[in-house]
């Protein structure tokens, strides 16, 4: 099979509020978030009513994947419109290699090239004002922190962005060395939006790109304790999902998209400006619960890479919508290159667009997602592999004993039934695109020690 490719130009426009002003983007990752950890996405413990709204509004994908099962490769994806194995950085930063491993872990890259055209460089050179809130975790090491710092990448603004995968603290002070403290207790989610609020009324005249990457819901779990006791007093004894302080910190999200769509609201900024809201993998297993799907963060399965994802176009989507589509992590890069008007730069990537899916319904040119992990993952178990997904069947290869899963989405997607040896033409044709797939994107493979 051929590499998905796609030579990203300047693409159709859509007509937007502001006729002279391209349409302003936000784009806010949460962090761990799993596929139900959200109201509207079927949990009835968790309480998300502001966005539950911004589904209301906009279109929610019921099969939405991030690029990998853990973050970093995930957030380098996004930037670039790229799979992670095409730019070698396939783990967490720095990840954890154990001597106890079967497999080594191939020389892969700890940190986003800078020669990649990232997507706040697209719109930078489109005019756009450009804000990193959050989590960047795409530096190497704290000594190479302001060498690879989201600055570097395309962002006029960065707060709290580092080699971090998590915060020290989620109240203040937070131990992020780029954010400033706040007064002893302040919440980090409610400081990161907060600095968001600022940036949108700062840049009201201007088009803007606004990264939020929310520290949330990773670990350390915290929640402010008036929260907390709200959940503890609800009644799950029935249910999976019954952490109240991951509540809580969930409940802080959601807090946050419901002060930023207000402060757009009242700048009269709602009817331009495009919203994307997603996860960057799965959740965590010990955590929470990702049934129907298997497992979870750091898995090969399901659980590992299913994840919300709700857009928001003014003007485009069609309220109260729900689409079946496959998508990834990807095709967030030239969905809003072509949906918020800009010129772009000519970039190679493997993403594809979905504004003509979201426009007008015509479906994606494509049959087959993919994902490539050749590590090992502590607390979610996974071993080395690499998936396709191919219509309703996904295929995980493990590479520790050369062995094929092979499930039927729509009748199981909890992933029970292995159907490697009663299917073994399509076990065999999926395994050959897979392999195809891999060379194209140059993937590094586990290598014996």
């Amino acid at each position: 099979m051929r590499p998905i490719l796609f030579v990203l130009f300047a693409m159709t426009t859509f007509t937007f509020a502001g006729p002279t002003q391209s349409a302003n983007v936000i784009v806010i990752l949460v962090d761990d978030l799993g596929l139900t950890d959200l109201s509207c996405y079927g949990s009835q413990f968790y309480e998300t009513p502001n966005i539950d709204q911004l589904s209301k509004d906009g279109v929610k994908f019921t099969q939405a994947y991030s690029s990998s099962t853990v973050c970093s490769p995930t957030r380098a994806a996004l930037l670039t419109g790229k799979y992670p194995a095409r730019l070698h950085l396939t783990d967490w930063i720095p990840g954890h290699p154990s001597p106890a491993d079967k497999l080594q872990s191939p020389a892969w890259q700890k940190f986003l090239s800078p020669s990649e055209l990232t997507l706040a460089q697209q719109f930078k050179s489109a005019g756009y004002s450009t804000a990193l809130i959050g989590k960047w975790h795409l530096a190497p090491n704290e000594k190479d922190t302001e060498a690879y710092s989201p600055i570097k990448y395309g962002f006029d603004l960065n707060i709290g962005g580092n080699h971090l995968g998590q915060p020290g603290s989620f109240f203040s002070p937070y131990k992020i060395p780029t954010l400033t403290d706040g007064p002893v207790g302040e919440f980090l989610t409610d400081r990161e939006s907060a600095e968001a609020v600022k940036f949108i009324e700062q840049n009201q005249a201007r088009s803007f790109f606004l990264y939020l990457a929310h520290y949330a819901v990773h670990q350390p779990i915290a929640g402010k304790p008036e929260v907390i006791k709200k959940f503890e007093q609800k009644d799950a004894r029935l249910l999976k999902q019954n952490n109240a302080t991951y509540a809580a910190l969930i409940s802080s999200v959601d807090d946050s998209i419901g002060k930023i769509r207000a402060t757009l609201q009242r700048l009269k900024l709602s009817d331009n400006t495009i919203i994307v809201f997603t996860s960057d993998n799965g959740g965590l297993s010990s955590v929470t619960d990702n049934n129907p799907c298997r497992a979870g963060k750091g898995s090969a399965y399901e659980g590992g890479v299913r994840v919300p994802f709700i857009i928001y176009v003014p003007t485009v989507s069609r309220a109260n919508s729900s689409e079946e589509t496959p998508i990834q992590t990807i095709d967030i890069y030239p969905t809003l290159i072509e949906m918020s008007g800009i010129a772009a730069k000519p970039s190679v990537i493997d993403g594809i667009s979905l504004a003509s899916l979201l426009k007008s319904k015509i479906p994606l040119a494509r049959t087959d997602l993919f994902w490539h992990y050749p590590h090992y993952h502590k607390t979610g178990g996974a071993t080395p592999h690499s998936v396709i997904r191919s219509g309703d069947y996904r295929l995980v290869h493990f590479y520790e004993d050369n062995r094929d899963e092979l499930y039927n989405l729509a009748i199981d997607p909890s992933e029970t039934k292995n159907l490697a040896t009663t299917d073994s033409e399509t076990r065999n044709s999926l395994r050959a695109k897979l392999d195809r797939w891999l060379k194209s994107v140059d993937a590094q493979l586990p290598e014996t020690k």
